[in-house]
């Protein structure tokens, strides 16, 4: 009997950007089955709650199959144990976000020893795309078009107020 292996594709998604998704569509091809989970921190001052994030996330991913979104409120290891998740996804964007990678895949298999962490490098397309950088273009009227599915265009839009 196969088992099937569970992942999980953590982050903050504030706001989910055309990125995240090229990373959520290319872990699916490898594991079939992929829940992403929104941080939900009370440390960081984020755009959207993490339910919103979760919403945008839902409505971007619509006719991507086998893809659930969760919140969770703590550790990653404690979410992935729970769940009887296996594999760690995250994606990563330039060398300069590999050193904090490999910090936190080492900290989370000290933590659970069972779990993996699997690094998707961005596509080159979407390399340069990071929530901050986008809420940073939106909040001076730049058009985030290029950078984020169409529903979180218009959020945060909304959200901006522009």
């Amino acid at each position: 009997m196969t088992q099937t292996i569970k992942a999980v594709y953590p982050g903050s998604f504030d706001p989910p950007t055309l990125g995240h998704i090229d990373i959520i569509e290319r872990a699916l091809k490898i594991f079939g089955n992929l829940t992403v989970v929104v941080a939900q921190s009370s440390r960081k001052n984020s755009l959207f709650s993490a339910n919103e994030r979760k919403a945008l996330l839902q409505e971007s991913l619509v006719g991507l199959k086998n893809v659930a979104v969760d919140v969770h409120d703590g550790l990653t290891v404690d979410y992935m144990k729970k769940n009887n998740a296996q594999v760690i996804i995250r994606g990563l964007r330039a060398i300069s976000d590999f050193e904090y990678e490999l910090q936190m895949a080492t900290m989370n298999r000290k933590l659970y020893p069972e779990i993996e962490t699997m690094i998707i490098m961005s596509g080159e397309k979407f390399y340069y795309i990071a929530s901050n950088t986008v809420k940073e273009v939106a909040m001076h009227g730049g058009d985030i078009s290029q950078l984020v599915p169409r529903p979180v265009v218009d959020a945060v839009k909304k959200k901006l107020k522009l």
